[in-house]
């Protein structure tokens, strides 16, 4: 069962008096009360309510209250007086993460069913199994030789192996060993690799499953034509993309509020200056971004809410 008792507090916000029509914003254009049965391919967001992953990780936890804090960040964000936009209310979970996996992974399914275009806010980024095989499923019904790429601006490659528990640290591992038992390829991309932060096992598999990955010291603005040469050739075969967004890629100063923070980290103008594009080479390529995330934030560690604000202008992105 889906948490909505906390949606109306969450938007909440200013009212521009004004040039009201021209003046809306984000808490004026949500629906969370009364949805309909086909979302006519516009966002919805559902939230991951869990950092049990990230305890499992040996992380530090408090993303479970992440969904909260980045609605509240997103309520005041400027907004079309004609968009549409929907909220269903959160996932929650406790210390069960594998029931709460398949509750996401039934929401998302039933969503993609619906015509909507999903936005899943964490949480903790164990969120990205939850969002996958939801989008798995769905796919499995619809159009189950579409080859499906995973998008990932994270610090971590999130490839441990999940036995003999999933984790924070697992999805993708979880992802490919999906893709070898379905002889599916396995289609990954990541975009702000710590080195430091990644062992030398987690950099050999990703080796041996064909990963693609940019490093954090690459992720600059003299080297932004080479990985948009990169990612547009990653992108040609694909007939679906998931991105997944992980707070932690970018710089502590910009979002101190995630459990692992970055010493060096991504500049946010570059993450959303790589997500224009990688939009626009998947409108010219026709290739739908069926589903997005944005995980580890986490409210109890963030500072002035920067964390937060950062979470709701990559959903803003993402959603717009």
């Amino acid at each position: 069962m889906l948490k909505t008792d906390h949606l109306a507090d969450c938007w909440q916000g200013r009212v521009d008096t004004e040039d009201a029509e021209l003046s809306r914003r984000i808490h004026q254009q949500i629906t969370y009360d009364t949805l309909p049965d086909d979302f006519d391919g516009q966002p919805v967001l559902l939230g991951f309510a869990s950092d049990e992953g990230v305890r499992r990780n040996q992380g530090r936890p408090g993303a479970k209250d992440g969904p909260i804090a980045a609605r509240q960040a997103l309520a005041n964000l400027a907004c079309a007086s004609d968009a549409q936009l929907y909220d269903i209310g959160d996932v929650c979970c406790d210390t069960d993460l594998e029931t709460a996996h398949q509750t996401l992974s039934h929401q998302v399914h039933r969503l993609l069913e619906q015509n909507a275009r999903p936005i899943v806010l964490g949480g903790g980024h164990e969120v990205a199994w939850g969002s996958y095989s939801g989008l798995r499923s769905f796919l499995s019904t619809q159009a189950p030789n579409a080859r499906l790429g995973i998008l990932n601006f994270d610090a971590h490659f999130d490839l441990r192996n999940p036995n003999p528990k999933p984790s924070s640290g697992t999805p993708f591992r979880q992802a490919q060993q999906w893709c070898e038992a379905n002889e599916t390829p396995f289609d990954y991309f990541v975009c702000g690799i710590n080195p430091s932060a990644n062992t030398d096992a987690l950099f050999e598999f990703a080796y041996e499953h064909d990963v693609q990955w940019v490093e954090d010291l690459d992720c600059h603005w003299g080297n932004i034509s080479n990985i948009q040469s990169q990612l547009t050739d990653w992108l040609a075969p694909l007939d679906a993309l998931y991105i997944t967004v992980c707070l932690d890629v970018f710089p502590a100063a910009d979002a101190p509020g995630v459990s692992a923070p970055s010493a060096v980290g991504v500049p946010p103008a570059f993450v959303l200056k790589l997500l224009q594009t990688v939009q626009g080479i998947c409108e010219q390529n026709e290739t739908p971004i069926l589903l997005a995330d944005v995980a580890e934030l986490n409210p109890t560690l963030d500072l002035d809410g920067r964390t937060a604000k950062l979470a709701a202008r990559i959903a803003y992105q993402l959603m717009f």
